[in-house]
């Protein structure tokens, strides 16, 4: 349907660093966002990522990485921790949609890990559904207290690794899929202050990019 539809793996990730580092030089070209393009989705789609983040209100996708209507496939929770409907509609993403790509997106100052350490350094449990939310995150900061880590970036770090990792464990579509070369499944993780996202660990690059947004 679009340009977009037939990428390949490496050029779906490079679309989207190059979305990303346009965002970051306040040099967005706001690409898909016109009529046409509204036109041209209506009957279907064919997005070339699937977006899975957190639901932070500042980590709107199409917007960091400087995309449009009918680009991304988002799926967005707390915490980006994962249920059986995150696992779903990733792979109706992967296998009805066919993007080649699936990113797993944090970022730093993460509610969501932040709230799960105070949890577990002053044994106060979250009520209602939030506990579940925190609950979901303990395995990746026990992990990173396990590694040693402690600053805020590296906690996160680790929980994308764990997210990413928890995919490929509980899909066998993804994990297929990887093993095929038609998708991969990559974690990043976004910077807030300056607007950057940089890889954090990949699963079915061809070969390991070299981001000019990595610190």
């Amino acid at each position: 349907m679009t340009e977009e539809s037939s990428l390949s793996v490496s050029e779906a990730f490079d679309l989207l660093l190059a979305g990303n580092q346009r965002f970051v030089n306040g040099a967005q070209q706001h690409p898909n966002q016109d009529a046409a393009r509204r036109a041209e989705t209506a009957p279907g789609q064919r997005p070339f990522a699937v977006l899975f983040g957190c639901s932070d209100s500042r980590l709107a996708a199409e917007i960091i990485f400087d995309r449009g209507l009918g680009d991304l496939f988002v799926v967005r929770t707390a915490g980006h921790v994962v249920g059986p409907e995150v696992l779903g509609s990733i792979e109706y993403g992967v296998s009805v949609l066919e993007c080649p790509l699936v990113v797993v997106l944090g970022h730093d100052s993460c509610g969501a890990v932040a709230a799960t350490r105070a949890a577990l350094t002053d044994g106060v449990a979250a009520t209602g559904y939030v506990r579940d939310v925190i609950e979901r995150v303990t395995p990746s900061v026990l992990a990173a207290r396990a590694a040693g880590l402690t600053l805020d970036e590296d906690v996160v770090d680790e929980h994308i690794r764990h997210t990413t990792g928890l995919l490929l464990d509980r899909s066998r579509l993804l994990a297929d899929r990887i093993a095929t070369g038609q998708t991969a499944v990559v974690g990043m993780s976004y910077r807030l202050a300056i607007g950057s996202a940089h890889l954090v660990t990949a699963h079915g690059l061809p070969a390991e990019p070299t981001s000019p947004l990595t610190a």
